[in-house]
């Protein structure tokens, strides 16, 4: 499985590359990470608990950091076992680029599964894959670049809500009517 993507990051690449080497934030920004310990030189391990369909597991594994060019990019490699229901092993192609006042993440993920998560197919591990690449990167611009701008983000109207009585009459909720001073 493969895929790629990129995100803006509400940060400059100055304060996104440490992050992305932190193993706090790594950890925060993996999902189902119950732990990660180590160092970017000797590699981390890690714990995570995932669902995948009716498959449950937690795995413990190790990840690794390569081909650094800092400040720039980097790979982050993992392979995790998890006993029964089989192991999970990829890897994301990470690189950095200033955009206007933020970053522009872009990475490339391949994974591969073996055991009872192969057996689910490849439909239902391409979109776990994708989920948990996509979740992984927004945490990540979440928890480094803070959260989205207020004036971007709008808040719609508020429309009256009808009552299942004025729905089938057409009219709004009596209720809220005689609250606002109307007839019933």
């Amino acid at each position: 499985m493969e895929l790629s993507d990129s995100r803006h990051i509400a940060a400059r690449p100055d304060v996104v590359w440490p992050a992305i080497l932190d193993p706090e934030v790594l950890a925060a920004c993996i999902p189902g990470c119950e732990s990660l310990t180590g160092s970017v030189e000797a590699g981390y391990e890690a714990v995570v608990v995932q669902k995948v369909g009716p498959v449950s597991a937690r795995f413990t594994g190790v990840v690794t950091l390569s081909d650094i060019v800092a400040g720039q990019s980097l790979t982050i490699t993992g392979e995790g076992k998890g006993g029964a229901a089989g192991f999970a092993k990829g890897g994301a192609k990470v690189s950095l680029a200033p955009d206007g006042e933020g970053t522009l993440l872009t990475y490339e993920v391949k994974a591969n599964v073996g055991g009872k998560l192969a057996q689910l197919g490849s439909r239902i591990i391409d979109g776990f894959t994708k989920k948990l690449a996509d979740q992984f990167f927004e945490n990540f611009a979440a928890k480094v670049g803070g959260p989205p701008d207020a004036k971007t983000t709008e808040p719609e109207p508020e429309e009256k809500k009808q009552g299942w009585l004025g729905r089938l009459w057409g009219k709004k909720d009596t209720a809220a009517e005689t609250a606002e001073g109307g007839d019933a």
